[in-house]
């Protein structure tokens, strides 16, 4: 399989590492200093493409990658409120992509697990639930996508929250996710359910960046014979 990386740094190199591991190839590298090698013609060489740069330009990224007809799989944080837009503009191309917060096989297994714990736990409102993560000190935004997820996936299943907070919750609808900066931590996620009896407390440690890499391309093998819109769930067969 011919992969284009657009973003070459950590995850960029550690993705084709695991690439090459894999027997694929990888035809185009973008990074900072050679952004204009990045083109329609250039992109539609691959069978996939793999985007990992920032909220900022995440969406003509993959755009443009899907106006290459290439499938893409995009692992950029901070853009949530333009996916829909994105997808709805694959669907419309005939495309093919997948995004994710997090592409770490055990974090997805881990999205699963506090999706069901936060269904058990709706019917225990003497429980308080925060939710804590902690990355490197390089680390652009935060919460960081995949605390969002979580986030995300408790308001869901857990009524008495209503909305997330990035600080300590002042009300008792809203849902604390707090974050820190420490290095060189590459990422530790907390789930944490508080009473006067007891706790219940499920965590997340990466211990290096090898695991998003490997659910990468994982999800670049996926979708590169595929048309729609995807997720970790279905390449994980969650």
């Amino acid at each position: 399989m011919r992969i284009a990386l657009i973003g070459y740094g950590k995850m960029g190199k550690m993705i084709e590492e695991i690439a090459l591991e894999r027997g694929h190839e990888i035809v185009l590298k973008i990074h900072i200093d050679n952004t204009e090698e990045f083109t329609q013609e250039a992109v539609s060489k691959a069978d996939v493409a793999i985007e990992f740069t920032g909220p900022d330009s995440a969406f003509e990224n993959v755009k443009k990658c899907l106006d290459s007809g290439v499938p893409t799989v995009s692992g950029s944080t901070g853009w949530n409120t333009k996916l829909a837009d994105i997808k709805a503009y694959c669907i419309q191309k005939n495309g093919s992509f997948l995004h994710t917060s997090n592409f770490s096989i055990g974090v997805n297994i881990f999205f699963e697990l506090n999706k069901l714990l936060a269904k058990l736990m709706n019917a225990h409102p003497d429980y308080e639930v925060t939710l804590k993560e902690i990355h490197h000190t390089a680390k652009l935004d935060a919460p960081s996508g995949t605390a969002v997820t979580l986030g995300e996936q408790i308001l869901s299943n857990l009524t008495r929250k209503k909305t997330w907070v990035n600080r300590d919750a002042e009300k008792s609808d809203e849902l604390a996710i707090i974050s820190e900066r420490i290095d060189p931590a590459p990422g530790t996620h907390y789930v944490k359910y508080l009473s006067e009896i007891d706790d219940i407390e499920i965590i997340h440690t990466a211990h290096s960046r090898k695991g998003f890499a490997l659910g990468a391309v994982l999800a670049a093998e996926y979708i590169a014979d595929k048309k729609g819109v995807f997720t970790m769930q279905e390449v994980l067969g969650l």
